[in-house]
């Protein structure tokens, strides 16, 4: 009978197995290897190739640059989907029984899945693709859970490149899935074709319980675990929410937000949140509106990126950080109000730039 690998022999403790002294390095590729390998659909280097996007060493910026703008004629094929809602709502549950849903009709999807970091140690949980199994095991879906951080609204700062990395890979439906807390919404909201609220029946005051902010962003509400004991509450939000959509102004996109009912649990409703979903699309794209969100959104982006470039450039500038310490002091002390230490900063940033 094989022994297990823990056990002891008898009369002795087992030999210890020699233990590596050093993890081993993985190898960093050609930048051209890495887009060979995505435009084939290799999951395994593009996995390898968010991870060099997501990086913050300045070895990897170069590489990444030039990745994103190698894949960039090869994307902006997808329908981007966006799902928000509160903790408990069941967001990876739904994800997971749409997606299976998807797939059984021949889509290639990608889920891009927001995880909270600890705001003490910097680590992420990183559990979506357990509470995903079936997807993760699926050779045409790729999940990637990335840690949020401090970035704006807990969303991971580079989800919009590796969205083009995702296109360019061939995947048809693009998930991203938000923390459901502060400003992740808006974030997502940004660089998604189609934005999901997930709502419950049944939690109290239907209509007080709706942020309206959150309610004015979403293209489509869907009310999930519509089952059980709880189909009945589900159909009377159903109705509360319908009728409170008409005390919102009318949506840019000139659509009308329709309100569904799905149980994750079961698998119910998902073909009718697909048709749904595909009939918003199809009108977006006649009247124009697709293309003109997209072309915003990129706007946007070129905005937010030339903010968070010159943050690292800040952090990176030896004469800003020497004297930071002492105007934080400073500011801390009530010597000095934030505005003026931030503009001493920052003129210290542009002298030495000139």
């Amino acid at each position: 009978m094989p022994k297990s690998p823990n056990s002891e022999p008898l009369g002795g403790k087992s030999e210890e197995s020699p233990r590596p002294t050093a993890r081993k390095r993985r190898s960093v590729r050609a930048v051209h290897e890495y887009v060979d390998g995505i435009l084939a659909g290799d999951r395994v280097l593009l996995g390898q190739a968010i991870t060099i996007v997501e990086s913050h060493l300045a070895r990897h910026r170069e590489m990444a640059r030039q990745i994103i703008e190698a894949c960039l004629p090869h994307a902006n094929r997808s329908l981007r989907i966006g799902i928000t809602g509160t903790p408990g709502v069941g967001k990876s549950t739904f994800i997971e029984s749409f997606g299976q849903a998807l797939l059984e009709k021949g889509q290639r999807i990608a889920v891009l899945a927001i995880d909270p970091s600890s705001q003490l140690s910097r680590g992420s949980i990183l559990g979506d693709k357990t509470r995903m199994s079936k997807l993760s095991i699926d050779t045409n879906a790729f999940i990637r859970p990335s840690p949020a951080g401090r970035s704006l609204g807990g969303v991971a700062r580079n989800t919009r490149e590796t969205i083009i990395l995702c296109e360019a890979a061939g995947y048809d439906v693009l998930f991203v899935e938000t923390v459901g807390v502060g400003q992740s919404e808006i974030a997502v909201h940004s660089m998604v074709d189609y934005f999901l609220l997930l709502l419950l029946p049944g939690a109290g005051d239907e209509l007080q319980g709706i942020k309206r902010g959150i309610v004015e962003m979403a293209d489509g509400i869907l009310i999930n675990k519509a089952d059980g004991d709880r189909l009945s509450l589900a159909r009377q939000a159903k109705k509360d929410y319908s009728r409170a959509l008409h005390l919102f102004p009318p949506k840019t996109s000139g659509q009308a937000v329709e309100v569904l009912l799905a149980s994750a649990l079961e698998g119910k409703g998902m073909v009718e949140t697909w048709n749904s979903i595909q009939a918003y699309a199809q009108q977006a794209k006649e009247s124009g509106y697709f293309e003109q969100r997209r072309s915003e959104q990129a706007l946007y982006w070129l905005q937010e990126s030339i903010v968070g470039r010159l943050l690292d450039a800040l952090k990176e500038h030896e004469a800003v950080q020497k004297m930071k310490p002492q105007i934080e002091e400073a500011v801390q002390n009530g010597r000095m109000s934030p505005f003026e230490g931030a503009e001493r900063l920052l003129n210290l940033f542009n002298k030495s730039n000139k």
